[in-house]
């Protein structure tokens, strides 16, 4: 994609969950932990957990269990696992938060006449609950998670699902997200791209990814784009 001219022309805004809306390391950091109590395992620093956040929750429980970001562990070791984290994170789901500026960036957003999308790699079975319990659900016309569709991200699928949805074409969909996954599915669609710094790009600062700009907090994306 060529160098952003700003302000961007956008219709419709696709926001990831995980670490660009909500804080949820916290809890997925300490369900993981609590399986890895329940199977006798020692425990793992929150800082190494939220490193292997924003691919799925099949994919921390593997990395909770080796301690390793590319190691599997023994199949019968992840299907024993798996269930005990479902369970922990299903207690500790609604504790997340939205992160500062969230809920005004949404309602900006929304008042501002764009339409909005949430796409995750969560599963459905946590994002819907969340999404609802949280009060978050009424922004989005669609909810993508990283079940809904044969691929995920950083596979341009979800992305370009979603403008087909919105009847746009992808370069009127703004991205916003806070890591890798997000910044290489967004230019695989052909979609404009800005990442928040507070997120969990794998313990990596976002500036050194391929995106059109760092932004403090949701409500610092209006003064980079306009309506279509």
């Amino acid at each position: 994609m060529p160098q952003a001219r700003f302000p961007l022309s956008i219709s419709a805004i696709l926001l990831d969950l995980d670490g660009t809306l909500l804080h949820s390391a916290p809890e997925l950091a300490e369900a993981a932990n609590r399986m890895l109590r329940d199977m006798g395992r020692p425990a793992v620093s929150q800082e190494l957990l939220m490193s292997y956040i924003g691919n799925g929750i099949s994919w921390l429980v593997k990395r909770a269990l080796t301690g390793d970001m590319h190691a599997e562990p023994e199949a019968a070791l992840y299907q024993q696992a798996l269930p005990v984290f479902e369970k922990h994170y299903t207690e500790l789901l609604l504790h997340s938060k939205p992160f500062d500026g969230v809920i005004a960036g949404l309602e900006t957003m929304k008042a501002a006449g764009f339409r909005l999308g949430c796409i995750t790699n969560k599963a459905a079975r946590y994002t819907e609950p969340l999404l609802k319990g949280l009060g978050l659900t009424q922004y989005f016309e669609i909810v993508l998670s990283g079940d809904s569709l044969p691929e995920m991200k950083p596979h341009p699928m979800p992305l370009l699902h979603a403008a087909k949805f919105f009847g746009v074409p992808a370069v009127q969909m703004l991205m916003i997200g806070d890591s890798l996954n997000d910044t290489v599915a967004a230019r695989a669609a052909g979609c404009p791209i800005f990442c928040v710094p507070y997120g969990y790009n794998h313990g990596k600062p976002v500036d050194g990814l391929d995106l059109d700009a760092v932004i403090a907090n949701l409500p610092a994306a209006l003064k980079l784009i306009k309506r279509a």
